[in-house]
């Protein structure tokens, strides 16, 4: 029996602009999933264990694309699960809901769990990767920004490049706490972001003049974060939402 942990995030700057291959900075939460994994040689399937808090309605409206990303995690992991019968149970405190990176961290606890029942030392950049390759159950094409601040923990700033993605932590004068909240509404991530595409495809000056703002904007964002000027902080994350409506 094993258990592992993946942490929730925030995206201070750039939710659905990180698509488009620009920075975004994100922020991991304490509050993380945790999973235990058991494997039986000469069972087969897979049983699944969601002990997670959620909001009402969000685990029946994921179940479809968690069960795909539990099976992407598995194959990646070279789980044959027609020989070997998997016992899953996924719990800790980070409240499944959209918009805290529930997903990456279920399958980012999933695959440090899965590499320890198997004997596995996997470095925590074979770990993101796992949890990128999940992530594709639920979004598609993921930009790899949830599952690594799920894997990694703390403030980065993330890009997508051509040959994949880019990271660097960053690290704050003083700490500071941070207060987030949900609607209670289940949104889907891959529709969204489609509905985002169709809008750039369809009017490609509009979107490239908004880019042009928030790159400005996320620029004095990284500037501010890192004097600890909370105050503008707040500001431009308000900026950056007025943005993405």
């Amino acid at each position: 029996m094993s258990s592992h942990r993946g942490y929730g995030k925030l995206i201070l700057f750039g939710e659905h602009f990180v698509v488009y291959k620009v920075p975004a900075l994100v922020a991991a939460v304490s509050d993380f999933t945790d999973c235990s994994v058991t494997l039986t040689e000469g069972g087969s399937g897979v049983n699944q264990q969601d002990n997670r808090p959620a909001v009402p309605g969000y685990k029946d409206e994921k179940k479809e694309e968690h069960d795909q990303a539990v099976g992407l995690v598995l194959s990646h992991l070279g789980v044959d699960t027609s020989k070997q019968q998997v016992d899953i149970v996924f719990g800790g405190d980070l409240t499944a809901v959209s918009g805290i990176g529930a997903s990456a961290a279920a399958c980012v606890a999933l695959a440090r769990a899965v590499a320890h029942a198997q004997g596995k030392k996997l470095t925590e950049e074979e770990i993101n990767q796992a949890g990128y390759e999940g992530e594709k159950g639920y979004h598609g094409t993921p930009s790899g920004i949830d599952n690594t601040a799920a894997t990694y923990g703390g403030i980065l700033k993330f890009q997508r490049t051509e040959e994949g993605s880019t990271f660097l932590p960053k690290t704050l004068k003083v700490k500071v706490e941070i207060v987030y909240a949900s609607t209670g509404i289940t949104a889907s991530t891959s529709k969204v972001v489609g509905d985002v595409r169709k809008k750039k495809e369809e009017e490609p000056q509009w979107f490239d003049a908004l880019l042009q703002r928030y790159l400005k904007l996320v620029e004095e964002g990284e500037s501010k974060l890192e004097e600890g000027d909370w105050k503008r902080v707040g500001e431009l994350m308000n900026d950056n939402h007025v943005l993405c409506q």
